[in-house]
This record gives C-alpha cells, sequence and structure tokens, in this order.
C-alpha cells in the first residue's frame, strides 16, 4: 500500500497559534488556495480511496481535491481528528501558561500520558490512528490511498508505520497542505517524502506552528 498524507490547509487559528485540537475551526482564504493547489499538484494521479478526519478544516481540504480530474470515494473518519485538547483550544501558548501552569508543567513533563484539562492523552491519539491504520492496510493492500488530517494526527501515523514511539511525533514537522508518502511492504514501511510543499506559491509560508511540538516552547 502506498499511503499519501496531507495536512489540512490554513486556518485562521494556524496563523495566530491557537491550540486546534478538535475545534470545528474552518479554512480560511489562504487554506483555500493551498487546497486548490494541492488539487492541481494531484490532478495527474490516481488513488483508490479517501480517508479523511471529519473535522471540516481537513473534509473541506479533502473535497476540494477530489473536485480534481480523478474520481475516488471519500471516507470521513473521526479516528483521524487531531488530539483533543480539552480546556486549552482557542487559547494561545501563552495564554495557557498565564491561566493553567500546573497543568501545562505536568503536560509538558509526560505528554504521552498526562492530558490537558478534559482532554486527551498522546497515548489515546496514538491508540486511535493505530486501529484506523491496520483497518486501511487490511483493507487496502496494494492500492494508493489519500488521509487527509491533521498535524499530530500524520505525525503519530509516521510513528506508528516507522515503528517508532509515538513519542517521537514532535521530530517530524508537516505544514499546512504538505503532502508526505509512506509505503508498506512487508519488511516495514518506508517514508518516500515528507513535508513537501513544493506546489504551493513561494510567497506561502513553508512551516505552520503545530502546539504539539516541543520546538515551539
Amino acid at each position: 500500500m502506498n499511503l499519501f498524507l496531507i495536512r489540512h490547509g490554513q486556518t485562521d487559528w494556524n496563523l495566530e497559534q491557537r491550540f486546534q485540537g478538535q475545534s470545528d475551526v474552518p479554512l480560511n482564504a489562504a487554506g483555500r488556495k493551498q487546497a486548490a493547489a494541492l488539487a492541481e499538484r494531484l490532478a495527474a494521479e490516481t488513488f483508490d480511496a479517501v480517508y479523511s478526519s471529519d473535522l471540516q478544516r481537513a473534509a473541506e481540504t479533502a473535497n476540494i481535491i477530489c473536485k480534481s480530474e480523478w474520481n475516488s470515494d471519500l471516507h470521513p473518519d473521526p479516528r483521524l481528528r487531531e488530539v483533543n485538547f480539552g480546556d486549552w483550544e482557542g487559547l494561545t501558548y501563552e495564554e495557557i501558561k498565564a491561566k493553567h501552569p500546573e497543568a501545562l508543567a505536568a503536560w509538558e513533563a509526560d505528554i504521552f500520558k498526562y492530558a490537558p484539562p478534559n482532554g486527551e492523552t498522546l497515548e489515546g491519539l496514538a491508540l486511535r490512528v493505530q486501529a484506523a491504520l491496520g483497518e486501511l492496510r487490511a483493507k487496502h493492500e496494494g492500492q494508493r490511498i489519500m488521509v487527509v488530517a491533521h498535524g499530530g494526527t500524520l505525525q503519530t501515523l509516521i510513528c506508528l508505520a516507522l515503528d517508532l514511539p509515538p513519542a517521537m511525533y514532535w521530530q517530524f514537522h508537516l505544514s499546512t497542505a504538505s503532502l508526505s508518502e509512506l509505503a508498506f511492504y512487508p519488511a516495514g514501511a518506508i517514508l518516500n517524502s515528507l513535508n513537501d510543499t513544493s506546489h504551493l506559491p513561494k510567497s506561502a509560508p513553508k512551516k505552520a506552528w503545530n502546539p504539539l511540538s516541543r520546538k515551539t516552547k
């Protein structure tokens, strides 16, 4: 199976560096243009199926891409949602630091096992992404599949595919509207490309802030 991983296009919360999580934030105008550029980039490709997070920023990105010249079934899957940041969603890192200093310190000390207030652990994210990935591999052996989702979700998926600990997710950076590719073989998976943004205008930002990355602090 060849798995093509696409992070959703830009949102206003991306620009404002707010924790989005499972808040249903739409694409902004720039994000829709990014998705259209992806559609043009992939118009000559063929895919057997397209899976997407059911949150609108990912689903809208997938729908824009699916209006290109090829036609594939689109499957929304809530297991592909971003990690749930609970009470921190909609806040910037500095706002969280001011309002929840103790909880933030505990989360940063053990992000895999500790959840934000009313949120989800990275372990919980990894479990649902592992279930989704296992189903994809079982159903689509030998096929070309697209997955449109979120930074944390896709970084975790890459770790799982490469048999790396999910806690290493932060070492893979994915920009908005980026394209990455995994190829699966009996002996394991190969990361053929990572964070390709060559389809985006040169003036577009190449990096998108991700609250799951420890490099952002």
